[in-house]
């Protein structure tokens, strides 16, 4: 029969929380999966897999070295990758502090930053439309197109706005106040 344990004298030191073990070949292949994804609505292929595996990363950061690692691409596709990103609103660049490395990351609001910010293009599209249907004329067939995509394009600008208000007030409820 095994003898009874000793019990710890002084307090307990909880045990380490414990980081659940990334399956790299799971990782790699939700990556390319959505990037495909990605790729099938018309993103550019290395953007969209550095995207997934930006929002793969526990973190949701990482240096240009650990997404060519990661990837098994070079450095010069990395920097083309971030540039369409940041350029998109998708990710952003973040220096090291102390060091001259950069770090990308890939916020949990990118999806509602990279919305809205087409909306400044929706904005042109419209101002281009209505000088359209001004220089053709309204009553002519094509000024009657450009109208009709005008009015369109408004309205989805409208209704952005509206999805954009409701989503902040769901995301609240669902995931607090951030």
């Amino acid at each position: 029969m095994a003898e009874p344990k000793a019990e710890p004298k002084g307090p307990v030191k909880p045990a380490e929380p414990r980081v659940a073990e990334r399956d790299a070949e799971a990782v790699s292949k939700f990556v390319e999966s959505f990037a495909a994804q990605l790729v099938e609505a018309g993103m550019q292929r290395m953007p969209a897999r550095v995207f997934g595996a930006l929002l793969a990363s526990d973190t949701g950061t990482m240096t240009s070295a650990e997404l060519g690692e990661q990837l098994r691409i070079s450095a010069a596709a990395v920097s083309g990758a971030v540039r369409y990103l940041a350029q998109q609103h998708m990710v952003s660049r973040e220096r090291e502090p102390g060091s001259r490395r950069e770090r990308y990351r890939v916020h949990s609001n990118q999806w509602y930053e990279a919305l809205t910010n087409r909306e400044a293009v929706l904005k042109r599209w419209e101002y281009a439309l209505r000088e359209g249907v001004e220089g053709l004329g309204r009553e002519t067939p094509a000024g009657r197109r450009l109208a009709e995509t005008l009015a369109f394009f408004e309205f989805v600008d409208g209704e952005i706005a509206e999805m954009m208000e409701r989503w902040r007030v769901h995301r609240d409820r669902v995931f607090g106040d951030s």
